[in-house]
């Protein structure tokens, strides 16, 4: 079966109610490497609904997080604010400059991600981090932490393999200044933990408000805790041998909580680039994403994927096999038959299951996100239509489309006119008609392709002017002169396109007035 429909599986012998959980640092501009982990645990949760469980969905900003330096998109005024919680810091400006503070630095690069989630169907119980600090949430598990503090102590460096330093301490607090780097803590007595500061500031925090937090190791693992959380993917890096899931499993258990079974993904890397990353500025933005890649094909991407597989993310020449796949098993839903060995049962089910999982809204019927026209298709029309309702007029001519486009057509069409007009459009994909005879060409389809030409005008000069009956004639003209009907696309294509490969000739030539390429392959002919 599809792998978040075995999780859920795993999720249901657990018993009770199920939690999936994502999170995110909003410590600059997502990338869609951010997916993975929110669709990885999204998809569980609904594969946890279609199962009959209880579950739901949330999404953890860990948006009490500290400032850690001050990034290339950052003004250096931000150095004061290194070691500040991201949720109190302000958002910066378009030059980079710290702003009035009506909107916060984690706010700022939050919203347009959760709008980016919004379109591709993802719609979490959204949890601020520092707000369940500042409400009391993870006063008794920071507690916990601090009367525990030896045995916390023991299980990090024991599991990780590292030393920390001999004034660690589970809980740090934010000094006068609202830093939570530098402090020394001077005592504990619940709820206030006393510290100084390196200003020489005394003071205390009390761990039922704001004013600090837990070490990134022990917060994760209070949080699966405090908010009953059954299943959390995570990155190849927190999931290494030492890394963070295994000294939270046992941390969580101390604290009192049953923690989830660990489970982590590979990365999404660019195609030939290697792993994304904020801090590298290798990245593509799930918006910038969005409005190239339809929505399900998004989706489809990570649900055809195992999760211990990277993913090469390619908005070039791959997306077009990776759509068309999409729309082949959407058209022809694989189906469980007789005599299927078991691997082409469990590809059946896999396929079943990444469909599924692909649609915007859950339960939604499939084959209204491709709207009966191919992705291929549309990205030909799109280029040699210049308006949109060229492309909606050729569409109802040729049976695509009947009356007015749907809501997701022209989101589709709008995607497709901007990957078209970017740098991510592959040249390969281009679709460009040759205005004339060209010397090259012609000497390139020889004798044989000047009479295929030749016999397909004389065969085209009546008739309906349609894709199936110009595909008729293309071969039948080739089988005239005597040539294969391999070599009779070529030669269409050399002259259409100066290649020797393009769109389907019969749909490519079916678009162009007849006259238009009668005139076209005539300018080969000798005079």
């Amino acid at each position: 079966m599809h792998w978040a429909d075995h999780t859920a599986l795993r999720l249901g012998d657990r018993g009770g109610a199920q939690v999936s959980c994502s999170g995110i640092t909003p410590s600059g501009e997502f990338h869609v490497g951010h997916l993975r982990e929110i669709l990885s645990a999204e998809m569980i949760h609904r594969a946890c609904l279609d199962a009959g469980l209880e579950s739901e969905y949330v999404f953890i900003v860990d948006s009490m997080d500290p400032l850690r330096r001050v990034y290339d998109f950052l003004s250096d005024s931000y150095e004061r604010y290194i070691g500040h919680p991201l949720a109190y810091i302000p958002a910066p400006g378009p030059d980079g400059e710290p702003g009035d503070g009506s909107t916060s630095y984690a706010e700022h690069f939050l919203n347009p991600f959760l709008k980016a989630l919004e379109e591709i169907g993802v719609s979490p119980r959204v949890v601020m981090n520092h707000e369940t600090y500042e409400s009391g949430g993870f006063a008794e598990s920071i507690d916990r932490s601090i009367s525990m503090k030896g045995e916390i102590r023991g299980i990090i460096e024991s599991i990780s393999g590292r030393e920390l330093d001999d004034d660690w301490f589970p809980y740090n607090p934010r000094d006068s200044e609202g830093s939570m780097d530098g402090v020394t803590i001077t005592g504990y007595e619940k709820p206030y933990v006393q510290w100084i500061d390196s200003h020489g500031v005394e003071g205390r925090s009390d761990i039922r408000k704001g004013e600090g937090k837990l070490p990134w190791r022990v917060d994760w693992a209070a949080r699966w805790k405090i908010h009953g959380i059954t299943c959390e993917p995570a990155g190849k890096d927190h999931g290494a041998a030492g890394g963070s899931y295994d000294t939270g499993i046992p941390i969580c258990r101390l604290l009192g909580g049953k923690p989830p079974d660990k489970m982590t993904y590979e990365w999404i890397q660019l195609k030939g680039m290697g792993a994304m990353s904020s801090s590298s500025g290798l990245t593509i933005g799930p918006m910038e994403a969005l409005e190239l890649v339809p929505p399900q094909i998004m989706r489809y991407i990570i649900a055809r994927s195992k999760m211990g597989r990277h993913i090469e993310f390619d908005t070039g020449p791959s997306l077009f096999q990776v759509a068309e796949e999409y729309e082949r098993l959407v058209s022809e839903p694989p189906k469980e038959e007789g005599g299927m060995s078991k691997r082409q049962k469990v590809a059946v089910s896999t396929q079943e299951g990444a469909i599924r999982l692909s649609q915007i809204v859950r339960g939604s019927e499939p084959s209204e996100s491709i709207g009966g026209v191919s992705f291929s298709h549309l990205s030909m029309l799109a280029q040699i239509k210049k308006s949109d309702e060229g492309v909606w007029s050729s569409l109802r001519k040729s049976g695509h489309l009947a009356g007015e486009p749907s809501t997701s057509l022209v989101g589709r069409l709008t995607r497709m006119r901007a990957w078209i007009g970017g740098p991510h459009f592959p040249e390969d994909g281009r679709v460009r008609i040759l205005t004339g005879e060209k010397g090259e060409v012609r000497a390139e389809i020889g004798q044989e392709g000047l009479a295929f030409l030749e016999a397909l005008c004389l065969a085209l000069e009546g008739g309906e002017w349609d894709y199936e009956s110009i595909g008729t004639r293309i071969r039948e003209a080739a089988d005239k002169v005597g040539i294969t009907r391999r070599e009779g696309y070529t030669t269409l294509y050399r002259i259409l396109l100066g290649r020797d490969y393009g769109p389907k000739a019969s749909t490519l030539i079916g678009e162009m007035a007849r006259g238009d390429f009668v005139a076209l392959a005539s300018s080969y002919f000798p005079d």
